[in-house]
C-alpha cells in the first residue's frame, strides 16, 4: 500500500473535482491555485447532463446553485440561417464564479488543503515529484496532478509542445441581462469564429466567443469588433442589441492551442484543459473536464491500493482511458471547424443540415458522451 498523498496543481473546475473524488475516498490532497476564490472564468458555462451521476456520488447537489435546465440548441450560419436540434442528454448552465467556489467550499469541507500560490517549478526524481512556489514553499509528493487549464508558466516549466507555437485563436467572454429562452444553447457562427449564448443561474446570459486573433487585431476594440464582426450574423447583432453588459468589462484570453497535448507529462498526470482542449463548436468542455477527474481519482486510487503495479502501467492506463473517452471527440470538434472554416464548403453543410436536421443531431451525439454511472 502507497502513500494516499497527492498534489493537485490548479483549482479549476477539473482540479476541484479530483481533490474531491480523491479526499472522498481517504487521500490527503493538497491544492496549489493561484487566484483567490471567487474568480469568473473565460468559459461556455454549459455542462452535459451526463456527469450528474458522478456528480451526485461525489455529494455535489448542483440544484442548490440553482442552474438552468438546457434541453435545446440553435445553430446559425454567417448569414443568420438557424438550425435547430434537441440535446439528447439535455444539460444545465452555471457560471464558473459560483460553480468553482461551491466545488472549492466542498473540497474544504472534505479535508482538502488549498494553497494560493503559483507554482515555480516541478521536479521529478527516485519516483517523488518536488514542487516549489513562488511563495518558497516546497511540496513532496509521489502523485501529481496537472490541472492548470488552458495555457499556463507550468506548460512552460515542463517545456510542453504545444506552448512553443503561436496560436492564432482568441476567447471573449461576458455576463449580460436580456431576453433569451432558459432551455436554449445557441451556438453562432461569424467570420474567424463562434459564439455560444446560454443562460446561467440568477437570470443571467453568458456569452462567451473564440476569434481568430489576425480579425480581432484590426479593430479598436472589443466593442467595435463585436459590431463590426460579430454583428454580420443578423443573429448575434439581435442578441447582443437587446442585452445589457454586466461585467465591467468583457473577461480575454489569448493563446488559445487546439494543438495535440500529452496526457502525462514528465508523470504528472494532466486533466481538463490541461490534457486537451475541445472545439467551442462541441460545446462540452466542462463535462469532460469533470470526466477526466473521475478517470485519473480511480487509476491513482488503483495505483496506489497496488491493484496498478507500476507507476508505467499508470501512465499507460491513463493515456488510454483519456484517448478512449475524449479523442474522438476532440477529433470531431477540430474537422467541424475545418470545414466550417471554408466558405463554400460552410454553405454546403448549412444546406445539408436544413434539409436533413437529424445530421445536426447526430453530431450532437458524436460530441457528447454517455452519463457517468458509477458502481455502487
Amino acid at each position: 500500500m502507497k502513500n494516499k498523498e497527492v498534489i493537485v496543481i490548479g483549482g479549476g473546475l477539473a482540479g476541484l473535482i479530483a481533490a474531491i473524488h480523491l479526499s472522498k475516498i481517504g487521500f490527503q490532497v493538497t491544492v496549489i491555485e493561484k487566484s483567490e476564490f471567487p474568480k469568473h472564468k473565460v468559459c461556455g458555462e454549459y455542462i452535459s447532463n451526463e456527469v450528474l451521476p458522478y456528480l451526485d456520488w461525489l455529494g455535489i447537489s448542483i440544484q442548490k446553485l440553482k442552474p438552468t435546465t438546457i434541453t435545446k440548441l440553435q445553430f446559425s450560419t454567417i448569414e443568420g440561417t438557424k438550425i435547430n436540434s434537441i440535446l439528447p442528454l439535455g444539460g444545465f448552465g452555471i457560471s464558473r464564479y459560483v460553480l468553482d467556489e461551491f466545488l472549492y467550499k466542498k473540497a474544504i469541507e472534505n479535508g482538502c488543503k488549498i494553497v494560493l500560490d503559483t507554482v515555480e517549478n516541478i521536479h521529478f526524481e527516485n519516483n517523488t515529484f518536488t514542487i516549489s512556489t513562488l511563495k518558497g514553499t516546497v511540496f513532496n509528493s509521489e502523485m501529481a496532478i496537472g490541472a492548470f487549464g488552458k495555457r499556463s508558466n507550468v506548460d512552460q516549466k515542463l517545456h510542453r509542445n504545444f506552448i512553443q507555437k503561436k496560436s492564432p485563436w482568441l476567447a471573449v467572454k461576458a455576463h449580460y441581462l436580456g431576453i433569451f429562452p432558459n432551455e436554449l444553447v445557441g451556438l453562432h457562427h461569424f467570420k474567424g469564429g463562434y459564439c455560444g449564448v446560454s443562460k446561467v443561474e440568477n437570470d443571467l446570459i453568458n456569452v462567451c466567443y473564440l476569434a481568430d486573433y489576425k480579425t480581432f487585431k484590426k479593430h479598436k476594440n472589443i466593442e467595435e469588433y463585436q459590431r463590426k464582426v460579430l454583428f454580420e450574423n443578423p443573429c448575434l447583432k439581435a442578441l447582443f442589441e437587446n442585452f445589457k453588459l454586466v461585467f465591467e468589462k468583457p473577461l480575454t484570453i489569448s493563446q488559445i492551442s487546439f494543438e495535440e497535448k500529452q496526457r502525462v507529462e514528465n508523470h504528472v498526470l494532466m486533466i481538463g484543459d490541461a490534457a486537451g482542449l475541445i472545439h467551442p463548436l462541441c460545446g462540452n468542455g466542462m463535462a469532460m473536464a469533470i470526466h477526466s477527474a473521475k478517470i485519473v481519482s480511480e487509476l491513482i486510487d488503483g495505483y496506489c491500493s497496488d491493484e496498478i503495479e507500476s507507476r508505467v502501467i499508470l501512465e499507460k492506463k491513463y493515456r488510454y482511458e483519456w484517448n478512449a473517452n475524449f479523442k474522438n471527440r476532440i477529433k470531431m470538434g477540430r474537422f467541424l471547424a475545418r470545414l466550417l472554416q471554408n466558405k463554400n464548403v460552410s454553405q454546403y453543410i448549412m444546406r445539408l443540415l436544413i434539409t436533413f436536421p437529424t445530421v445536426l443531431l447526430l453530431i450532437v451525439k458524436k460530441t457528447h458522451g454517455k452519463p457517468i454511472i458509477m458502481k455502487t
